[in-house]
C-alpha cells in the first residue's frame, strides 16, 4: 500500500500530519512532506487510513501495490 498525494487540492491544513506524524509532515514552507514512492509499513496502515479519510480536501488516497 502507498500514500497518494493530490497536490492539486492539498492546501496544507496539518490534520494528516496530527493524526499520522510519522508519516505526513508539513515542511518550514507549509508544504506535505510523504514518500509516496514506499509501502507504508503495516504497522502504520489504520494511522495512513484515519489520516486519509480525516483530509477535509480529500488530497490523499492509498493504492495498493
Amino acid at each position: 500500500m502507498k500514500v497518494v498525494v493530490d497536490r492539486s487540492k492539498c492546501v496544507s491544513l496539518g490534520i494528516c500530519e496530527g493524526l499520522a506524524p510519522e508519516i505526513f509532515v508539513l515542511n518550514d514552507e507549509g508544504e506535505l512532506e510523504v514518500d509516496d514512492q514506499a509501502d507504508v509499513d503495516p504497522a502504520d496502515i489504520e494511522l495512513v487510513r484515519s489520516a486519509v479519510s480525516g483530509c477535509p480536501v480529500s488530497a490523499l488516497s492509498v493504492a495498493d501495490d
